[in-house]
């Protein structure tokens, strides 16, 4: 399309390019249009056919070689220079240099403007998604995930059954980024309903100040008795909360270490630190003093008053380093299986005391392989047998 002025003239690529530098610098168009001497229809129509101004140009990170640093590595290498003797008169690490070399050729090849060429099109974003450029290997990834295997699994299967097909690669960081991130468009969004999460949404892993939040007089599981580590004395306790759909409800969980026995916090006005102390207290102060010596705890907000709680039992509670959810791993293994009677998007506030009873009770009469397939009331039972 022909752009004209307001005589009926054509405007000049010259003409062109003045008004799209007027243009940036924040003229208006009817601004541009009066130094050129076209209208402002005109301007219009000329930023519509070039899809308007283009971006500003990506500043190049001072990390990455110049232009003219490529120049001169070429002249040093055709000059017989050695890497680190380029490096230095450069001010870069020799190592840089190498990898520069290595990427684009060999010291015989390496060609400034072509490095600079490639440099520029490896920096282009966004780059495409691999999955979505090979289908063979987008159906291999699409059948194991409707397997229900994990993209873990996959990427490292595909290179023991590709062995010698390095295009049958892929990181499961990829498949996740295509699974999630639907703008790449290489798997099908359905098929994160294969994954055990089931998630259609990633879970940023946040990274919060070792002093946000932090609870005050924690005693850490770095210092806690070594009796409670081998599970030889019974009375040690583990303890977390699992909660209900939206974060808006809770139940309270604690396991015996020694014999994995289950006790279920009734928690129906909620998991402040009020609410989880008095539970707490409440469950554990049926119990025979020597059934309850410890508790160990993740750095939760409803531990809050953990001072309190240990003042009014005599229980010394420990706290796990955070994101450590092994350190509390009797605790861990039974909230999963917990998760069979109680799902994570349901309302936890609707089951009653005697309905989490029930769930307890069910779960400390199965026999467990860890216990010599005794069951966990059983073990329980022969301890208050032996404090009485």
């Amino acid at each position: 399309m022909r752009e004209f002025g307001r005589c009926g003239r054509q405007l000049s690529v010259t003409e062109h390019l003045e008004i799209r530098r007027r243009v940036a610098d924040g003229q208006t168009f009817a601004m541009a249009a009066s130094a050129v001497g076209c209208s402002t229809k005109s301007i219009q129509r000329l930023m519509i056919r070039c899809g308007g101004l283009p971006p500003p140009a990506r500043a190049r990170s001072p990390l990455r070689l110049s232009g003219e640093e490529r120049e001169e590595l070429s002249r040093g290498l055709r000059a017989g220079e050695t890497l680190r003797a380029v490096a230095a008169r450069l001010g870069r690490a020799p190592s840089t240099i190498s990898r520069e070399v290595v990427a684009n050729g060999s010291r015989q090849r390496y060609r400034a403007h072509l490095a600079e060429k490639t440099a520029m099109r490896r920096a282009r974003r966004p780059k495409p998604a691999k999955l979505a450029a090979d289908t063979r290997l987008r159906q291999e990834v699409e059948r194991r995930l409707g397997e229900c295997w994990s993209p873990q699994q996959i990427a490292a299967r595909l290179v023991r059954d590709y062995p010698n097909d390095p295009e049958m690669r892929v990181s499961h960081e990829t498949i996740y980024r295509s699974l999630f991130v639907q703008a790449r468009g290489a798997l099908r969004k359905e098929l994160t309903a294969c994954l055990r999460s089931g998630r259609r949404q990633r879970r940023p892993h946040r990274r919060t100040h070792l002093n946000s939040g932090r609870l005050l007089n924690m005693v850490m599981i770095s210092d806690r008795p070594a009796a409670v580590v081998d599970r030889a004395v019974p009375g040690h306790w583990e303890g977390d909360l699992i909660v209900g759909k939206g974060n808006q409800s809770a139940i309270g969980t604690l396991v015996e270490r020694t014999s994995r026995y289950v006790v279920l916090l009734h928690l129906p006005q909620g998991r402040t630190a009020g609410h989880v102390r008095a539970a707490l207290a409440t469950q554990l102060t049926k119990l025979p003093t020597q059934l309850r010596r410890t508790l160990t705890w993740d750095q939760g907000k409803e531990m809050a008053e953990h001072v309190q709680f240990s003042v009014d039992t005599d229980i010394q509670v420990y706290f796990c380093d955070p994101h450590s959810p092994w350190q509390r791993g009797s605790n861990e293994n039974t909230n999963g299986l917990l998760r069979q009677y109680f799902p994570k998007r349901a309302d936890l506030s609707a089951y009653s005391r005697a309905e989490l009873d029930a769930v307890a009770r069910e779960l400390n009469t199965r026999p467990r392989q860890t216990l010599g397939w005794m069951k966990p009331s059983e073990v329980f039972a022969r301890s208050v047998a032996s404090t009485s």
